[in-house]
């Protein structure tokens, strides 16, 4: 367990640390993993700015790589970390990875006196990037891996870490990689799902239809939606999916939508706009039903649709992602990707574990803490199955951005 037992307990663990400096500094640092254990989470109502919504977490790397990136060290503690990321990757993937490191960077300034040294690698996107990184960074004694950031990268970092019987923390957002050894510290399309299908049915939705992209984001969607509604005694009305043309499936749907409480649409910014455009064009009135999305809703294209304005999406509570853009702003003048507060928290809890959990700091008994942990996007904890668990917010759709219709839980036990 991380942190002292108390058998009466159902909080995230708190790591003992201590804010220092300005109290204007301790805010920042009480946001920081394990340093907000057990108290409220921060509450909000606008929504992030635009570039920093969720991405579509299957997309992969596209083009040639450039020349491949000098590994670096951070810090200078006695613990070594691994990190890999897509440095020299071409287009958004490499944007994506100096923020990511950036944040990696500030969480170990932010963090008091960590005993962490960061072995930064850069595995240009690729598996054999990957395991090329995850070598050294195994060869040079690292304790634990971070990364890498896509799918296709993880079971080659995997087989390194195994043959080294140390743990890996990715960032794909594709559970199929998840695995013995391997966790997944990412945003997972199907917590997304289950989350909002569980409020709709708290909130008396009974009735479910779906239109869902066909494509692997989709299908991951698809089965967690079914279960939910199976187990909160629901039934879904109507259920199709869609590729290249979506106005076949949405006329479809829209026929059955007379006996459906919510519609589920799951799909990016542009995409899920259209969608919702096709089921007008078919008939639908969408006033009348109440339109469920995932965190991929978190999206100004998605608040400026008049057609999805009231819909509701589960999503990480933007107020810890608020403060954290604003200092990494301060401190590198330009805003942070959506996907930094993974690489920031990361960092954090292995910094928080090498100070509290001595030689056992990384064993999986530790790392899947059923308590699980406080970061920059709320509650985490990681299943033995190396897939996650987060505590998530619901939002609603308004011209402004999202508003908290129901907060995260401050606790894995709360309803």
């Amino acid at each position: 367990m991380v942190g002292p037992r108390h058998p009466k307990s159902h909080g995230p663990r708190s790591f003992g640390l201590k804010s220092h400096g300005p109290d204007s500094h301790g805010v920042a640092r009480r946001t920081a993993l394990g340093l907000i254990v057990g108290a409220p989470l921060l509450s909000a109502c606008s929504g992030v700015q635009q570039g920093m919504s969720i991405p579509n977490p299957f997309e992969q790397p596209t083009g040639p790589s450039g020349p491949p990136l000098q590994p670096a060290v951070a810090g200078n503690g006695q613990v070594k970390v691994g990190l890999l990321l897509p440095l020299s990757a071409s287009g958004n993937a490499g944007i994506a990875a100096q923020s990511m490191k950036n944040a990696a960077e500030m969480a170990l300034a932010e963090f008091q006196n960590p005993n962490i040294q960061l072995l930064i690698k850069d595995d240009a996107g690729s598996p054999q990037g990957a395991q090329q990184g995850a070598q050294q960074a195994c060869d040079e004694g690292a304790e634990i891996i971070l990364g890498p950031l896509f799918a296709g990268s993880v079971p080659a970092t995997a087989q390194v870490a195994r043959t080294r019987n140390i743990s890996v923390i990715a960032f794909s957002t594709d559970s199929s990689v998840a695995g013995r050894g391997v966790y997944l510290l990412s945003f997972l399309p199907e917590s997304d799902a289950i989350r909002i299908v569980d409020y709709s049915a708290s909130v008396g939705k009974r009735s479910f239809a779906a239109l869902l992209p066909d494509n692997a984001y989709g299908t991951v969607v698809e089965g967690a939606f079914k279960t939910a509604v199976s187990r909160r005694g629901g039934r879904i009305v109507a259920f199709e999916k869609y590729s290249g043309d979506r106005n076949t499936a949405a006329r479809t749907v829209a026929q059955s939508l007379g006996g459906a409480d919510a519609l589920l649409l799951a799909d990016d910014g542009d995409s899920v706009v259209a969608t919702a455009d096709a089921l007008t064009a078919a008939g639908a009135n969408l006033r009348n039903i109440q339109l469920l999305g995932t965190g991929l809703w978190d999206n100004p294209r998605v608040y400026n649709s008049a057609s999805l304005q009231g819909g509701l999406y589960a999503a990480p509570d933007p107020a810890g992602f608020r403060a954290f853009a604003g200092r990494y702003r301060t401190r590198f003048g330009g805003d942070p990707v959506r996907t930094a507060t993974l690489a920031y928290d990361a960092v954090a809890l292995v910094a928080a574990l090498a100070r509290t959990q001595g030689a056992q700091r990384f064993a999986p008994d530790v790392l899947t803490n059923a308590s699980g942990f406080a970061g920059i996007d709320g509650l985490f904890r990681f299943r033995s199955d190396g897939t996650n668990e987060r505590g998530l917010a619901v939002m609603r759709v308004g011209s402004g951005g999202g508003q908290a219709v129901a907060g995260a839980p401050k606790s894995f036990n709360a309803t």
